[in-house]
């Protein structure tokens, strides 16, 4: 087999059959461990927008409004609502001002708690709320998966084998003849 090259990080490995595998293979297997891994990503995950300027509509979707309508401040569709309609007009100010996402929506917090976010935080208690449904997934599919495994491995007892297996008696087989016989004639 001739040896090829692949280009790794500015370095070019020699290849074998084996390294080839590897790199055919191995995805499939750490597919499984990578959304293990996905609901902590967001963990270390940094805003994308932080280096730029907060625009109205990114710190409007990230709260939620409290005029009972559960919908963000940003999508509220109540012409006069008491609290998106002021809440716009108090974030357009403050990003005018030249401050950020997270303090204005740090300044929202202060003043009517964590209740106005759209989303938990990953801190603390709310944590769980993040991990919870998918550890509930990966307990779920593992019980299924053992569970379907132990139903189609389950061993017949001796007498059904037999059963399944034995041959038709004469008294049974002088019966098919006979039934064949009628159908027949």
């Amino acid at each position: 087999m001739k040896p090829f090259h692949l280009p790794v990080s500015g370095f070019w490995v020699l290849g074998s059959g084996f390294f080839s595998f590897v790199c055919r293979f191995l995805p499939f297997y750490l597919l499984p461990f990578a959304f293990c891994l996905l609901p902590f990503s967001f963990c270390f995950a940094g805003s994308p927008t932080s280096v730029f300027a907060a625009t109205n509509q990114e710190v409007e979707e990230a709260l939620t409004c409290q005029c009972g309508c559960g919908l963000t401040v940003h999508s509220c569709n109540h012409l006069q609502c008491g609290f998106a309609v002021p809440a716009k007009k108090t974030i357009a100010e403050l990003i005018t001002q030249g401050q950020g996402k997270e303090e204005i929506t740090a300044s929202f917090v202060s003043r009517y708690g964590e209740k106005v976010l759209s989303a938990p935080t990953t801190t603390g208690f709310n944590l769980a709320a993040w991990i919870t449904p998918f550890v509930a997934l990966l307990v779920g599919g593992v019980f299924i998966g053992r569970l379907s495994l132990r139903w189609t491995r389950r061993k017949q007892p001796e007498d059904a084998r037999q059963k399944l297996t034995s041959s038709p008696t004469d008294a049974q087989h002088e019966r098919f003849k006979k039934e064949l016989e009628s159908f027949e004639g």
